[in-house]
């Protein structure tokens, strides 16, 4: 039998520290729960721009992808992945593969991409042992906290991301555009304004500059919208910086990020930014069959290091044009 969907608001735990958070109760179908509460889900995303689900039984990647469509109609592929993922449904993946160790700093997911995900899905099938938390942070609240001074020069010229593809660290080629022809990589970013170079040994380079600051399409919200600290050189660890820069060189990274204009960016206003994010951090540890639900434009998200097994589905869903959001800069090849 139909069933409309639920226009009731939710019961949502509000707590200092923890993202909002509501307990669920689906029988046997998470999927058709996802469904029937889909709109109460999207307005506790309008005005939270996060929300953690407890007890959908999340634990099987059939049960998972079904529960994603449920929520979107539009789950989207990945393109220009900064690592590894591994692809269960069309627009439901595993995780970034990064070692367990290591954090991954607060970011919104491809950000510099010319059409990004609107919204985040991440469902828990093995919680670790210790950490490991998807933290969140709202960036609304990060923009209004930044120097004024900073954020007007973001604003003026962007952000400029650098990248050199190896077989070694982050994305491959072929991880990244999904292909290695040449040709077809080239067509790629020439069409999304990625200035591109082959290098001798076959390895290529991108660079693309990016607005900084965005507006929400749904709400108006300004938002701090980058990954210009996560992907700079100096929120690596000390010890990794300095193989990277004793393998690669300065101009080689991996990837690297610096103002608009080219110009490096400094260690201190690196700093600046991720305390920032600290501060305006929330968190709350997986349990086994968890949701999280993200607005990847209203809402930064993290990746604590982790002991024991981690096992996270995402799917990358609601693919929004930057062109909707009206970024600062006009983008063009750098």
């Amino acid at each position: 039998m139909f069933s409309p969907p639920s226009t009731t608001p939710l019961d949502v735990s509000l707590q200092p520290g923890k993202p909002p958070t509501l307990l669920a109760d689906p029988g046997h179908d998470p999927a058709h729960w996802a469904g029937q509460h889909r709109d109460a889900l999207y307005a506790t995303l309008r005005e939270h721009g996060c929300v953690l689900v407890r007890g959908l039984g999340l634990g099987d990647t059939d049960r998972t992808a079904a529960t994603f469509r449920a929520l979107s109609d539009d789950l989207m592929a990945e393109r220009e992945s900064f690592a590894p993922r591994e692809r269960y449904a069309p627009g439901v993946y595993s995780s970034s593969k990064w070692p367990q160790n290591q954090p991954m700093c607060m970011h919104h997911e491809l950000s510099y991409t010319t059409t990004f995900p609107g919204l985040m899905l991440f469902a828990c099938h093995t919680a670790p042992t210790d950490g490991g938390a998807t933290a969140v942070a709202d960036a609304t609240a990060v923009l209004r906290a930044l120097p004024r001074r900073l954020v007007k020069r973001f604003e003026r010229q962007g952000w400029l991301l650098t990248r050199s593809y190896n077989d070694e660290i982050g994305a491959s080629t072929l991880e990244a555009f999904g292909t290695d022809d040449h040709q077809k990589i080239e067509a790629y970013c020439q069409a999304n304004a990625l200035s591109y170079a082959w290098q001798p040994d076959g390895s290529l380079r991108t660079r693309q500059r990016r607005s900084a600051i965005l507006t929400h399409p749904r709400t108006g919200q300004r938002c701090w919208f980058n990954q210009i600290a996560f992907l700079n050189q100096w929120t690596l660890a000390p010890e990794i910086r300095e193989y990277l820069v004793d393998t690669y060189g300065t101009e080689a990274l991996p990837f690297n990020t610096a103002y608009g204009n080219g110009e490096p960016i400094e260690e201190d206003v690196i700093d600046l930014l991720n305390t920032t994010y600290a501060t305006h951090t929330v968190r709350e540890p997986w349990h086994e069959g968890d949701l999280l639900l993200v607005d990847n434009i209203r809402t930064a998200h993290s990746r604590e290091p982790f002991t024991g097994t981690r096992n996270i589905l995402v799917g990358l869903a609601n693919p929004t044009p930057a062109t909707d959001c009206s970024p600062t800069i006009e983008v063009t090849t750098p």
